[in-house]
């Protein structure tokens, strides 16, 4: 599995931080800004720790054996589906969804079954659905989920072909 570089990504949110700060200098509202900063990383920081400790613990507990046939390149259907359920019952925001799925890859699970997982959680979102029944009513979330009960699988395998075609 190739390493997942993360020096352009970080390279770029640098850069948009640093545009946003002096314009925040510009502005007067540098020290907002970072106090807002500050008030997001001590509320968001803890759960992000735990979600690397799961994504590591997961590269390393897992045997690769049975994420190969569980999740692997060849689990198919089963992989696809494993990935599409797990992503909709994982709580929190990307920041924790993202670096699962990264300790998966690395640990051998499929592209297909990774992109099932993330369009899972970012479709299905199991633990949502009751706030959103509250604020916008059952008919809506139950016409939202029906809409897109089939999109996380179809993702899977879409990105399981293009996996084998795309090198």
């Amino acid at each position: 599995m190739r390493d997942y570089n993360m020096f352009m990504p970080t390279l770029i949110m640098g850069a948009l931080a640093a545009a946003l700060f002096l314009i925040g200098v510009y502005k007067g509202e540098h020290l907002n800004g970072l106090n807002q900063a500050m008030r997001m990383t001590v509320e968001i920081l803890p759960l992000l720790v735990f979600a690397f400790i799961v994504a590591g613990m997961v590269q390393v507990l897992l045997p690769h054996e049975a994420i190969s046939i569980w999740i692997g390149e060849k689990s198919g259907v089963r992989g696809i589906l494993i990935g599409t359920v797990a992503g909709a019952f994982t709580p929190g925001g990307p920041y924790v969804s993202m670096p699962i799925v990264a300790g998966l890859l690395r640990s051998g699970a499929s592209m297909g079954t990774m992109v099932a997982y993330i369009t899972g959680w970012s479709l299905w979102a199991i633990i949502r659905i009751p706030m959103e029944i509250g604020i916008l009513g059952w008919r809506f979330a139950f016409i939202r989920l029906i809409s897109v009960l089939i999109l996380p699988p179809i993702a899977g395998f879409l990105a399981l072909f293009l996996s084998k075609v795309i090198k």
